[in-house]
């Protein structure tokens, strides 16, 4: 049982990873800055950004501020430009924003199936990454499992950790097995579906019944899963709010509740093989259909 926040889970290079984390995704400016602030006095010890966020160097500088040192520290980043040198100049530009020699995690943002290979030479790129201490471990988001097993069968480190869009409506549960069977850490993000659970009254007898709300009761449903999770938000009340879930565990039947809530839909992202017209076309259509989500 994951009994407090500075729990671990042992990646397959021996890192140590936090299972919880604070993302930072569409948060910008002074919020971005208060927020890791805030989070890390309260206890957190990971943080999640990426280059894409556009939001780095607002990272770096409440790192700085927070009054932890770096080594104590767990911070992942992402690469989204696609190709060799550019994943190298990326890690290069990541760093001087993040005001850091180094990253605990460096992922892959986006295979983007639609340039071939090129997520292949992109791997070689993390490899030399890693091998020159710029991250301590390397991985990918958004892979689906042929992705994965490519680079496993091609390349020569295999991927730490694999982050994907999970909560109760997007479970992916044979991908989540393959990475299990392949000691890859599964991480969820968006792991709330964009607030999209809050508007689903099955979850509220759940959350009654452990005295909980329902942010708590799927943080806790995903960590009992074995996923890492890391709820992104910029108000101080819910940032220590999303880490009082250490002093209960759900019960297998409820468990299963939240596991039959499964409809395989995406909610805040596209899938890394559909095109962001269409995924915004779905999800509007689901809107209008009276969807929960």
């Amino acid at each position: 049982m994951i009994k407090s926040i500075n729990d671990v889970t042992k990646l397959n290079n021996g890192i140590l990873m936090p299972w919880f984390g604070l993302g930072v995704w569409k948060a910008e400016g002074q919020e971005v800055v208060d927020a890791v602030k805030w989070a890390v006095q309260a206890g957190y010890r990971h943080i999640d950004t990426a280059a894409v966020y556009a939001n780095e160097k607002e990272v770096g500088i409440g790192l700085k501020e927070c009054g932890v040192n770096r080594k104590d520290l767990f911070i992942t980043s992402k690469v989204a430009k696609m190709g060799y040198k550019e994943a190298l100049d990326s890690m290069d530009q990541t760093l001087e924003d993040l005001q850091t020699d180094y990253v605990d995690l460096f992922l892959i943002h986006w295979p983007h199936p639609e340039l071939g290979d090129t997520y292949l030479e992109m791997w070689t790129a993390m490899e030399r990454i890693y091998k020159e201490g710029k991250a301590r471990a390397i991985g990918v988001a958004n892979f689906y499992q042929e992705y994965l097993q490519r680079i496993m069968d091609e390349c020569t480190i295999k991927p730490a950790v694999n982050q994907f869009e999970c909560h109760p409506y997007y479970q992916m549960p044979e991908l989540q097995q393959f990475c299990k069977e392949n000691d890859i850490q599964y991480e969820a993000y968006s792991p709330l579906a964009g607030g999209a659970v809050f508007g689903d009254e099955r979850f509220t007898p759940i959350a009654e019944k452990y005295g909980k709300d329902v942010a708590q009761i799927i943080l806790r449903w995903e960590l009992q899963r074995g996923i890492v999770v890391i709820p992104k938000s910029v108000k101080q009340k819910r940032i220590l709010s999303n880490m009082d879930v250490f002093d209960f565990e759900l019960e297998e039947e409820d468990m299963h509740l939240i596991e039959a809530m499964d409809v395989n839909t995406k909610v805040t992202c596209a899938r890394p093989d559909q095109l962001w017209p269409d995924f915004i076309a779905e999800k509007e259509a689901r809107m209008a259909a009276g969807a929960r989500f």
